[in-house]
């Protein structure tokens, strides 16, 4: 594991491109393992109640009642709760509400917070975990001084799972910590959570409910954090953030029975992924690598000739992330999303021709 002070020195990443880039215009046909929204989502209850909140749409949106629900789902008084516009809104308003000397990105991890502070002007330092020791979380390495950490769990795109006593040992006083919970509930029993914890200090939690229920196009997300940097965040926010689809969408998705139907998926996709994993154990022979244990609904793989063989796949029909947009990364390594029987075998079949291997 290594710091990368101040963004001096290194490769230059593009911190805005993301796994949506690979789908869109000429890749709209492909079969999408780029992107790492749960497919044949959302599902048909979950569309009938967001098209039931249309007609109120004359009036504007009032966020109390889902604010409320998502509380009550963390056990958290209601002043601990800032619903957004996704997680990706949240960084935006971390880099520009809170005031911090030294910021430090934990990678490689989702490149919008980094790429949030940047905007703002703050000056970012990276610590980089290292693939031979697994991309595991050392609480050591992060600099003593930082007073905001950002460190995703579990990590994309490594789909590594931090424990969450590692992750809370980064925490200080005086000091920000981000955790990026985004997938958490795609891991059965959520295991590893810090959400909903008030004993750890400066703990700021950001879940979002596009992945699981399919609602990247609708945005919803939320904070979690102290009442003091809740309101903090709120002020920065413009009025009426979160729709009011969105906001019945949030209110729904936090229901035991949507969280029973979110645990269940979660138990799929970790069968799903298995399968996956098993799959790609077959190309070991051709320097096919995935990073174990994978815990998230996505698999980090290095390939020999990584963007060879992504451009080979798209021309067989499957669109996979590149990973050399994250630091930490290079060109030889991809992303791929976690799919269903059917999708993966079909998959597969398509990376052994690109591979070069026999079918």
């Amino acid at each position: 594991m290594r710091t990368e002070a101040g963004m001096r020195g290194g490769r230059v990443h593009d911190l805005r491109h993301h796994g949506d880039a690979e789908v869109r215009d000429d890749g709209a046909a492909l079969v999408d393992l780029a992107v790492n929204v749960r497919a044949d989502t959302p599902p048909a209850w979950l569309r009938e109640r967001i098209a039931a909140s249309l007609t109120g749409l004359a009036a504007y949106p009032d966020g109390r009642a889902a604010r409320a629900a998502v509380a009550a789902r963390h056990g958290l008084p209601v002043e601990r709760v800032l619903l957004t516009a996704g997680a990706a809104e949240a960084f935006v308003l971390l880099a520009r509400a809170l005031r911090v000397r030294r910021p430090v990105v934990v990678h490689p991890q989702f490149t919008e917070p980094e790429a949030a502070l940047r905007d703002a002007g703050h000056t970012v330092d990276r610590v980089l975990l290292r693939e031979e020791d697994g991309f595991r979380l050392d609480p050591g390495a992060v600099p003593e001084d930082a007073d905001l950490v950002v460190v995703g769990n579990p990590t994309n795109p490594t789909s590594v799972l931090h424990p969450a006593a590692s992750v809370a040992e980064l925490a200080r006083p005086g000091r920000l910590l981000v955790v990026d919970e985004a997938f958490m509930d795609a891991v059965p029993g959520e295991r590893e959570a810090l959400a909903g914890r008030t004993d750890v200090p400066g703990l700021v939690v950001l879940r979002s409910l596009t992945k699981t229920w399919g609602l990247a196009g609708l945005r919803i997300g939320y904070v979690l954090s102290s009442p003091e940097v809740i309101a903090e965040l709120e002020r920065a926010q413009p009025l009426w953030p979160v729709s009011t689809p969105a906001l019945a969408a949030a209110a729904a998705c936090v229901e035991p029975r949507a969280l029973a139907e979110a645990e269940a998926a979660a138990r799929r996709i970790a069968e799903d992924r298995a399968r996956l994993v098993a799959g790609l154990a077959s190309f070991a022979g051709a320097g096919v690598r995935v990073v174990e244990p994978a815990e998230g609904p996505f698999v980090l793989v290095r390939v020999p000739e990584a963007s060879d063989v992504r451009r080979r796949l798209r021309t067989l029909g499957y669109a996979v992330r590149r990973g050399d947009t994250f630091p930490g990364l290079g060109e030889e390594w991809l992303r791929l999303a976690v799919r269903d029987r059917e999708t993966t075998s079909g998959f597969l079949t398509a990376l052994s021709t690109a591979l070069g291997a026999p079918a």
